[in-house]
């Protein structure tokens, strides 16, 4: 329901006639539920927007799309609001937020799902695990569907079925100038290759449809190792992952012990030098696999064995709840060499906060079978993406935990190649944007040029149109 035009803040402006025209809530600083809606995952951000448009269907994103060009405000498009740089939320601007559009249908037989552009990972995982069915999707359970695929999708089942991007199958948008488009191989398709890699800049995603595959429950779980026995465990982890099967997916990470039933109560708190593992097979293939990795040191804690997928992909949300703050830096390795390992022990084992941690994704296997200039990211030569991510609940601490993700990044840069995943990046990474496409940049630049000339889409990792 919206207000009459004597009662609302927006009234005498450009935008106020056509957002009256919504189905879903129009929420301004007048209304009661303002700074509830306005609210993003990064507790760092703290934005006014001129109005929240909670979308229910297409049509209200047309609205709002056409609102924000018409009266020239800027427009921040959110989906699971998880962006760190608060991309999902704007100043003196209109926020489409997508939530409550979570419609998922699921085709076993075709092995089909579509997706609109409000459900998380969460949600998605559900619906297709009551098929025995899955794609690759994030870590962290509630994290946008949309936002996390329009960069790329890197999660735990890259090395065997690509990263999101390479399992759509077509995209509904709307454009700047309001029309509604699906792109896919066959309609669209410039459109539909600057999707897959180059985040929000194309248009609003309201539907995304993906390629299922066979993945029920899984073998895996986190193992916290000593930080004595990281180095040998790096190296070792550095020639298993590429020896192993496609079906293992894993990653080592440095993470402070949380108070969890399975570690000891007298090491919570402690730094550690932790492997998740997810494997799709066997229990006696993944045990063959992982005892490699406790034969080099024995685990101090684990929680490894048989677990439904979408459990593996929610066992972080209770440690990152919404509202931490958050600072991450972004990179890739082209493989991890003895110098990046030494690195990593120098500045991992200093993560200076529960909730912080150092993630080193392995995204080799299928990633690589696709070619660079097929979808918009580029970066498919590469073995590793790392992502420093400090997160931590007090701002009194944003200045030493910021020193430390730029610390580590500045350290590792020299390992590394240009560029980093977009998801990953900071708002004060708009200078890499270049790097971060590689040799496909200058292609983007003209599909922004046809979809969106004006830039409306430019809250985001921005990529201009072509001049």
């Amino acid at each position: 329901m919206h207000s009459t035009e004597s009662e609302n803040p927006m009234s005498g402006t450009p935008a106020l006639s056509i957002l009256e025209a919504a189905r879903g809530d129009v929420i301004t600083a007048e209304s009661p539920e303002y700074d509830e809606a306005r609210a993003v995952y990064n507790g760092m951000i703290d934005r006014r927007p001129f109005a929240i448009v909670r979308a229910v269907d297409v049509a209200d994103v047309r609205i709002a799309v056409n609102a924000a060009r018409e009266s020239g405000l800027d427009l921040a498009v959110r989906g699971g609001g998880h962006s760190v740089p608060g991309f999902g939320t704007v100043d003196f601007g209109i926020v489409l937020d997508l939530s409550a559009m979570k419609g998922i249908r699921i085709d076993p037989q075709r092995r089909v799902g579509r997706v609109q552009g409000g459900c998380t990972w969460g949600d998605f995982d559900h619906a297709a695990h009551a098929f025995g069915l899955a794609t690759t999707g994030g870590i962290i359970s509630t994290t946008g569907v949309a936002g996390l695929t329009l960069g790329g999708g890197i999660g735990y089942l890259a090395r065997a079925y690509g990263l999101s991007i390479d399992n759509v199958r077509s995209a509904d948008v709307v454009l700047a100038d309001g029309t509604f488009v699906t792109a896919s191989e066959t309609e669209h398709a410039d459109l539909f290759w600057a999707l897959r890699g180059g985040g929000g800049n194309f248009g609003v995603v309201t539907e995304l449809e993906f390629d299922l595959h066979p993945v029920d429950t899984v073998y895996g779980g986190p193992m916290f190792f000593e930080l004595e026995a990281a180095e040998e465990l790096l190296r070792t982890y550095r020639d298993w992952i590429a020896a192993a099967p496609r079906a293992m997916g894993a990653f080592p990470a440095f993470q402070i012990a949380p108070p969890l039933p399975f570690i000891p109560e007298d090491r919570v708190g402690e730094p550690f030098l932790l492997i998740v593992t997810c494997f799709n097979g066997p229990d006696e293939e993944a045990e063959a696999l992982l005892a490699q990795l406790r034969n080099v040191s024995a685990p101090v804690a684990e929680h490894v064995g048989r677990m439904p997928y979408p459990a593996l992909n929610c066992a972080f949300d209770g440690l990152l709840p919404a509202g931490l703050q958050h600072y991450w830096k972004a990179a890739f390795l082209p493989d991890l060499t003895d110098d990046a390992i030494m690195v990593h022990l120098e500045h991992g084992a200093k993560v200076p906060a529960m909730q912080s941690t150092m993630h080193l994704y392995s995204i080799d296997g299928a990633v690589h079978d696709i070619a660079v200039e097929a979808t918009a990211f580029s970066h498919r030569g590469v073995s590793f993406s790392p992502v420093i991510a400090g997160m931590w609940p007090d701002a009194v601490d944003n200045e030493a935990n910021i020193a430390w993700v730029r610390g580590y990044h500045a350290a590792l840069e020299p390992h590394t190649s240009e560029g980093g995943y977009v998801n990953f990046m900071s708002g004060d990474d708009q200078n890499r944007i270049r790097a971060n496409y590689g040799p496909n940049y200058d292609r983007l630049t003209r599909v922004k040029k046809v979809y969106d000339p004006g830039n409306l889409f430019h809250v985001n990792q921005n990529i201009a149109p072509a001049m």
